[in-house]
């Protein structure tokens, strides 16, 4: 009789280094993409170059652009003092695309103005903490249609308004001239725990047609602010470079005539 031997079956050890060999390109782009659509401003050197400038405050003076100010025959006068570091249509992370404008001043929350870039009426909802809009009846660069200019954030952190007290919640199609004081510049997201970082988002909004104003929130619904203000803010156009007037300038000092007052 034939002696049984039993089979020794062990367990086959996983190879590691085809694990790791698997892992590592996927956890390279995972870092990748937070990198290039999770952390803010990390989709454009812009950014890192706005950063580097608060500390150099001489060489970031060049790309401050002035309220009042017309870059060539633009229809638009800029509304705010600041740099333009987040342009129309650029990406802050996965599935965002940015409907407007993020000018920043680098001061401090409540100290700077905020003008109205074009005369029209404007109308804040009771809910808006932060918010004005203006209705422009004739589009300056199409007559034929009516549009809205959006400001935003100019609040506190905390939801303490700065917008001016001549337009309290609940106005309604106010008339104001191109020029008018809207507010200051704050950093209200509406997560106090969550601010935006000081400055002003400006976006130019289509109408429904019906006389009110589409979704900002959706960049479909609003236009590309460039030949309004005559600047290259499209950030299809203008991958990394902060925008700055290239023709000649004509410029009205609006904050001069704030301290007048």
């Amino acid at each position: 009789m034939k002696e049984f031997n039993p089979i020794s079956i062990k367990a086959k050890k996983p190879s590691w280094r085809k694990w790791l060999l698997f892992l590592i390109p996927i956890v390279a782009l995972l870092i990748f993409l937070a990198y290039r659509f999770l952390i803010p401003g990390a989709s454009s050197g812009r950014w890192a170059y706005y950063r580097a400038l608060l500390i150099d405050r001489d060489s970031l003076s060049a790309f401050i652009l002035k309220p009042g100010m017309r870059c060539g025959d633009s229809a638009f006068a800029f509304p705010t003092t600041g740099a333009i570091i987040g342009l129309w249509d650029q990406s802050y992370r996965v599935g965002h695309r940015h409907q407007g404008l993020d000018i920043f001043s680098g001061t401090s929350p409540g100290v700077t103005a905020v003008y109205a870039a074009y005369s029209g009426y404007l109308t804040r909802l009771d809910d808006w903490l932060s918010t004005v809009i203006i209705r422009v009846p004739e589009d300056p660069l199409h007559p034929d249609r009516q549009i809205w200019n959006y400001y935003t954030h100019m609040a506190t952190r905390s939801g303490d308004s700065f917008i001016s007290q001549e337009f309290p919640p609940g106005s309604y199609d106010v008339y104001v001239e191109e020029g008018s004081l809207l507010g200051f510049q704050g950093d209200y997201s509406g997560d106090p725990l969550n601010p935006t970082g000081l400055h002003l988002h400006f976006s130019i909004i289509k109408d429904d047609g019906e006389g009110g104003f589409l979704n900002e929130l959706e960049i479909k619904n609003t236009l590309d602010p460039s030949p309004y203000f005559n600047l290259s803010v499209n950030h299809n156009n203008n991958a990394e470079e902060i925008p700055i007037c290239e023709d000649g300038i004509e410029f009205a000092d609006w904050d001069s005539l704030l301290e007048y007052e």
